[in-house]
């Protein structure tokens, strides 16, 4: 009976011991191989494009790319490889993105041994993994009234400390019209005030003040 091929593993992480307990624990499973490992988004890509991993375990913060970005890249170029999330951020709009790019499943970095490798055999198979977390982060971010890509835009600049004025006068546009911006960004994340509005962005994982 012919031998079933290693699941061929990429881990793309930018902390050293995070890729190492990830390597020791992932080459200890008979039917995995760690293939490949990268320290920033594009070296995640380029690995993936060199070794043709099956499965690649992704941060979301990686210098050079987002998370995000690496995901639909390495979809878009070496569609053969299943990507899965595997990070300390767990907002619904991070959920959201990662999923919409092409992500086949989103894991926390606290999850046990034996789901996250019950995970990545699961991928491997060509089916997705939604955990109970995932699956209500996703409900809640379509029960709700989304963002637009300017008002996301206003909202990160809040984030940073700009005045409406300021933020005018970045974006080309009117302070009016920022007011405006402003007001459905307050209603939309049912909030009264900035601050609160910063706090929901973080939470959710609109906005990273990293």
């Amino acid at each position: 009976m012919k031998k079933e091929r290693a699941i061929r593993v990429l881990i793309a992480d930018d902390h050293p011991i995070v890729r190492e307990g990830l390597r020791t624990l992932i080459s200890r499973q008979a039917d995995m191989k760690v293939v490949a490992e990268a320290a920033s988004g594009r070296e995640a890509v380029d690995q993936s494009l060199r070794c043709k991993p099956d499965v690649a375990l992704i941060d979301l913060r990686m210098p050079e790319m987002s998370g995000v970005e690496t995901i639909s890249a390495i979809r878009k170029r070496v569609p053969g490889v299943r990507p899965i999330v595997l990070t300390t951020y767990d907002g619904n709009e991070d959920i959201y993105r990662s999923l919409r790019a092409g992500a086949k499943a989103y894991l926390l970095k606290d999850t046990p041994r034996d789901e996250l490798l019950g995970c990545i055999r699961t991928v491997r198979e060509g089916k997705t993994w939604i955990s109970p977390l995932a699956a209500a982060s996703l409900a809640a971010r379509l029960s709700d009234e989304a963002l637009t890509p300017r008002e996301i835009e206003v909202l990160r600049l809040i984030a940073t400390g700009k005045s409406n004025k300021e933020i005018a006068a970045s974006l080309f546009v009117t302070e009016g019209t920022i007011k405006l911006h402003v007001n459905h960004i307050l209603r939309k994340l049912k909030v009264s005030g900035r601050t609160e509005a910063i706090s929901q962005a973080v939470q959710r994982g609109i906005v990273h003040l990293d």
